[in-house]
């Protein structure tokens, strides 16, 4: 799948190919011209995807063939142990979670999961979790705590599901303890954003020491095509929307709301997965050595001024 800003390096990409086709059946040397061409393509890459605009990120931020949090946990872990249900009503299959070994260390790697096709996206709910994910979430943090481990968890999410069945259950009181009770969890805790960071569905599991983004994620309150239809009654003005919001992550770093970005490889993490679980997986490792040497006390209170620096309340 190509996005529109993309269309015009997939167009060198089809004459360098026709060239090169060109080479093998007609035995006639351009070595030069495909020489060229190459660097052409690459300058271009790198002047189009420096220069996205903040809707452009949006939109790579939910490419289809993006890796998913499964997805990365496969390829960080060396064993993973999916564990599953929130011990009350059921399994949320919009949210994982289980213990994985990195390198010989146990840690538990709890997120929101999308699906490919028709019917995983059915299953999955497009990643948004009922109150059951939420909770599901907070048994898993609490059971790493018991044992121990430390905790990463990856936000993917357009938001915690808004059904009427997930009010009834209480989703905003299972967001709401999540918040409290990560704010308290002794043992450390890393969150990432992987892909679109929604509002409070987003905010459920990221309460953390750490709070880091992809290059090419988004973080907001709400959506740019949602804000667009509250301030303008329509999906058409969801660029402005966007650039309004300020929402990417040099956004938010400049802002003080996450702790760093991880670089994603050119394009994008979907065109070389492997490139950006090996990046993730060396800063996840880097994250936990560095926590690992703050005692669980001043980890936590470290943790609450980060979060309380973010904004003031000004009383009457």
């Amino acid at each position: 799948m190509l996005l529109d800003f993309e269309q015009p390096i997939a167009a060198l990409e089809g004459k360098l190919q026709e060239m090169k086709k060109l080479a093998d059946e007609s035995q006639v040397d351009v070595t030069e011209a495909v020489k060229a061409l190459e660097e052409k393509i690459k300058n271009l890459k790198k002047e189009t995807y420096a220069n996205l605009t903040r809707w452009q990120r949006v939109q790579l931020s939910r490419h289809p063939e993006r890796p998913y949090t499964l997805d990365y946990i496969h390829g960080i872990t060396d064993t993973f142990v999916e564990l599953h249900g929130d011990r009350t009503v059921r399994d949320d299959k919009a949210m994982v979670g289980g213990f994985g070994e990195v390198d010989g260390r146990s840690i538990m790697f709890i997120g929101q999961q999308k699906g490919r096709n028709t019917k995983q996206r059915q299953m999955r709910n497009f990643g948004m979790a009922n109150p059951e994910g939420y909770r599901k979430a907070l048994r898993l943090m609490k059971m790493a705590e018991k044992f121990n481990k430390p905790i990463v968890t990856f936000i993917d999410t357009p938001g915690a599901f808004p059904g009427l069945e997930a009010e009834e259950r209480g989703q905003g009181e299972a967001i709401a303890r999540n918040l409290k009770e990560m704010f308290m969890l002794k043992v450390p805790v890393i969150c990432i954003v992987i892909g679109e960071g929604a509002s409070g569905g987003a905010l459920g599991i990221a309460i953390g020491d750490r709070v880091m983004m992809l290059e090419n994620t988004w973080y907001s309150v709400i959506s740019p095509e949602n804000c667009s239809t509250i301030l303008w009654r329509s999906w058409e003005y969801k660029e402005q929307a966007a650039e309004a919001m300020r929402l990417t992550a040099s956004d938010m770093l400049q802002n003080k709301l996450i702790d760093g970005i991880i670089k994603e490889p050119l394009g994008g993490a979907h065109l070389e997965p492997g490139k950006m679980m090996r990046t993730l997986k060396k800063e996840i490792i880097k994250l936990l050595d560095e926590l690992g040497t703050i005692n669980a006390e001043d980890r936590i209170m470290e943790r609450i001024e980060k979060f309380s620096n973010m904004g003031v309340v000004l009383e009457a």
